[in-house]
């Protein structure tokens, strides 16, 4: 008999259905109440608003999870994510922070960053 799977296990799942573009899997990964926010922006999204924006999401290239911890009912992972919007490539970093319930994930908080950005006049020692 397989046990529950923890949360580093159902992280890299999403990570793979995601980099794959296969958004009819996300459902099968999501609680029925689900639900994201997303700090840098104040956005909050439900299950089906969120697998929508994955899934039209214009110019998604793909997303390596390149660091992942996580215990029975909790992971946190980081990833670089690519789109392409014309004819340039853009990169992203996002923090992911989701616990899981009953296998499945219930809710998820993203931080999400352009690798190009620099830090704001004023907040580094000179």
């Amino acid at each position: 008999m397989i046990g529950p799977v923890n949360g580093s296990e159902i992280m890299n799942r999403l990570a793979n259905v995601i980099d794959g573009h296969r958004w009819e899997d996300l459902p099968g990964l999501l609680h029925q109440d689900f639900s994201c926010r997303y700090v840098h922006t104040g956005e909050h999204f439900d299950r089906n608003a969120w697998i929508r924006l994955n899934a039209e999401s214009p110019g998604f290239q793909g997303f390596v999870l390149e660091d992942c911890v996580g215990q029975a009912e909790r992971a946190a992972g980081r990833a670089h994510v690519t789109a392409k919007s014309e004819r340039q490539l853009h990169h992203f970093e996002v923090a992911t922070f989701m616990p899981v319930r009953n296998d499945l994930i219930s809710d998820m908080t993203e931080v999400w960053i352009g690798v190009d950005e620099a830090a704001p006049v004023g907040t580094r020692p000179i």
